[in-house]
């Protein structure tokens, strides 16, 4: 598997600097075809390792350089491709006789590797394999066909906050993990240890493999939580209304934005859209402007809210509230003039 990944970045950086070359001077790019004829040429020739690992690697490397490229001059603010280093996001791609049998699946030019789980009983026509901290994944894709379940609640509403990663218009809330506010300190000393060994020395790379896993366990935390939440939310009920909130604007808030990376808003989301398709369920995104907080869930009457305070005390009927649980129900009830076109 490292030969494969190894050979896969090769090809990419050896494109990325054929391209780089041709751009420069002001010529037309090449395809990802005419990338591999010359790399079958004048490439694979010299370096009999090549020969070594399934030819699956380096053609979809050119792949995923062509449509780098095309990122780069078709969506804006996408960098231009970086050539890319061992050790990391390795990763490679792999089709043809693809068999899985329990926990077990053949891959072309490597033979039967086992997994830790369980694996569907399907055959994937290509499978995509990654190394992260030390470990292997696979991924491939399976049809589902979406799938209704009965439904608990018509709809609800979810405001998404900091302290509380969800509160639900019912009164449910749940706490955010903060998981990578829990490890920072941990993380500290393991940079601290990296950074004083030797450059090249083993001891660095088991710091940096040490390194690498704590940063997946805070990743994996993170993951699960979302995940529950998300599926409790999509299951359960018929429509679940949220906040199309601006999280790339929101992480420009340098007081909140490590916060916010950690609680993992737009990945909520992700899953959300996916999720209520999955389980025949509606998603309703609420405009970003419409003042969830700020608006009485009791007799509407509208008045500000700064940040810091967090019950809503309104004025005009008496009521006290949670000001989390306020915007939820808020948003449950809110009309299709709040909803975003």
């Amino acid at each position: 598997m490292a030969k494969h990944a190894g050979v896969a970045r090769h090809a990419w950086n050896w494109g990325l600097a054929t391209c780089k070359e041709i751009y420069e001077a002001g010529g037309k790019l090449p395809t990802a075809i005419d990338l591999h004829k010359k790399l079958v040429a004048e490439v694979k020739s010299q370096n009999p390792w090549y020969y070594e690992v399934s030819k699956c690697a380096p053609q979809e490397a050119l792949r995923h350089l062509n449509k780098a490229f095309k990122r780069f001059w078709n969506v804006k603010g996408t960098g231009f491709p970086k050539f890319k280093k061992k050790n990391v996001k390795d990763s490679f791609y792999l089709e043809g006789s693809i068999r899985i049998s329990g926990n077990r699946l053949k891959l072309p030019r490597i033979g039967w590797v086992k997994s830790y789980e369980q694996l569907p009983p399907v055959n994937p026509k290509n499978v995509t394999i990654s190394k992260r901290a030390g470990d292997w994944y696979i991924a491939f894709k399976i049809n589902v066909e979406p799938k209704s379940t009965p439904k608990v609640r018509e709809r609800i509403g979810v405001d998404i906050g900091i302290n509380t990663l969800a509160t639900l218009s019912d009164g449910k809330t749940y706490p955010n993990p903060k998981a990578y506010r829990q490890a920072k300190k941990k993380l500290a000393q393991l940079q601290k240890e990296l950074c004083r060994r030797q450059k090249g020395g083993k001891n660095r790379e088991k710091t940096k493999l040490k390194l690498a896993k704590a940063h997946r366990r805070i990743a994996d935390i993170r993951a699960d939580h979302l995940h529950k939440l998300t599926t409790y939310l999509a299951k359960n009920h018929s429509e679940v209304k949220i906040e199309d909130l601006n999280v790339s604007g929101m992480l420009k808030n340098h007081c909140l934005a490590s916060a916010i990376a950690d609680g993992g808003f737009y990945e909520f989301r992700r899953q959300l859209e996916y999720k209520c398709y999955g389980y025949g369920s509606k998603l309703t995104l609420i405009d970003q402007w419409y003042p969830s907080s700020q608006i009485c869930s009791n007799c509407h009457h509208k008045q500000k809210m700064p940040l810091e305070k967090r019950q809503y005390d309104c004025p005009n009927c008496g009521i006290s509230i949670d000001r989390d649980l306020n915007a939820a129900i808020n948003l449950e009830c809110a009309d299709s003039s709040a909803v975003q076109a």
